[in-house]
């Protein structure tokens, strides 16, 4: 599948949703949006690495990201989404980076300068 394509980071629209539709959500701040999507990512990575997309690996990408993120405080739902991206499309590992982390990066900078332009918003709760 070509790099370019819209696919690749469907789960954006999923933490959009998030971060402006519901930034106080613990789910929405930064370190569960960057930590989850890179994460899910990771997770996904690995896994096509070593074993391929099988029906088995697709479950147990998402199944690993979701338990992964959860332990390390960095839950976002959209990052399952990002596992499975990664198996229908397996991309190289630059996905890591751009787009996973640079277009979350990306994502939250909207975000912190969107929600803060509204008085009775604030954006992020807390960073970390």
């Amino acid at each position: 599948m070509e790099t370019n394509s819209p696919l690749l980071m469907a789960p954006f629209g999923a933490t959009s949703v998030l971060i402006f539709g519901a930034p106080d959500s613990p789910l929405a701040q930064p370190r569960n949006v960057i930590g989850g999507n890179v994460l899910g990512a990771l997770v996904s990575l690995t896994l096509l690495h070593f074993f391929g997309a099988s029906p088995l690996v697709v479950g147990m990408a998402v199944s690993l990201t979701i338990g992964i993120t959860q332990l390390t405080g960095t839950l976002h739902p959209p990052a399952g989404a990002v596992a499975l991206v990664v198996m229908m499309t397996q991309p190289d590992w630059q996905f890591l980076l751009r787009p996973t982390f640079e277009g979350s990066m990306i994502l939250v900078v909207c975000a912190v300068i969107f929600n803060n332009l509204a008085e009775e918003r604030t954006y992020p709760k807390h960073w970390l």
